[in-house]
């Protein structure tokens, strides 16, 4: 999936659509050949570029099927309007990050705590700074979609990963993992979320790259039992 510039999908993800409840949002159907995967993920690119090029209020359904090259049809197969296609967009880009935050904290299960840190701190900001202006999506889409179940699971499977990361951590200790868990999961969100929102220029995403690893690393250093050794 390709993203250009933010600026722009602040503006067209800013919309003022009534909020849609989540089972309506569904898609009718999921792929399940690599044909019908295919068209999917065709019709989430042709969702960004119309969003891009059009607009939130000129984007329809027929606009996406046109610029997908899929009939309309094809496309109510799979998505009744276009909050179904802006949810189904923000679904897959959380679960990507999500997924990227996994199976970092498999890798990095039992690796010293810098180590593992840097690690888990590299990870997510590659998944979110991947498809830019993507990142800002569940900021802005969020007010507009009943996204609380969605975001509700990702926050679980992202807490549970770096739960299990930490307690494998061979030197520190922690006397509340739940809560520093939380603190890291909070700390590099929010980091990134305040950054992006800000500015996004090369200069300050090289920033962003230096100072959040050092910024985890110092906080779980503290926050470990008697420190590291």
């Amino acid at each position: 999936m390709l993203y250009s510039d933010m600026r722009i999908i602040l503006q067209l993800l800013h919309s003022h659509m009534p909020v849609v409840p989540t089972d309506a949002l569904k898609p009718r159907k999921s792929p399940r050949q690599a044909r019908s995967t295919a068209t999917v993920t065709a019709i989430h690119e042709a969702t960004i570029q119309v969003l891009l090029s059009d607009g939130m209020a000129r984007l329809t359904t027929t606009r996406v099927a046109q610029r997908a090259g899929v009939s309309v049809g094809t496309m109510y197969q799979y998505f009744p309007h276009k909050q179904a296609l802006l949810y189904a967009v923000l679904d897959q880009y959380l679960d990507e990050v999500v997924v990227a935050i996994e199976e970092a904290c498999t890798r990095y299960q039992g690796a010293r705590l810098c180590e593992m840190s840097d690690g888990l701190v590299n990870a997510y900001l590659n998944a979110k700074l991947r498809y830019l202006p993507g990142s800002l999506a569940p900021y802005t889409v969020a007010a507009d979609l009943d996204t609380a179940r969605l975001i509700s699971d990702v926050l679980q499977r992202t807490d549970r990963a770096i739960a299990r990361l930490l307690a494998s951590v061979p030197d520190a200790g922690f006397d509340d993992i739940a809560a520093v868990t939380f603190a890291v999961r909070t700390l590099l969100v929010g980091t990134v979320r305040a950054s992006l929102e800000s500015d996004s220029s090369p200069a300050a995403l090289a920033m962003l790259r230096k100072q959040l690893p050092l910024m985890c690393r110092a906080y779980l250093v503290a926050a470990s039992r008697g420190g590291v050794a």
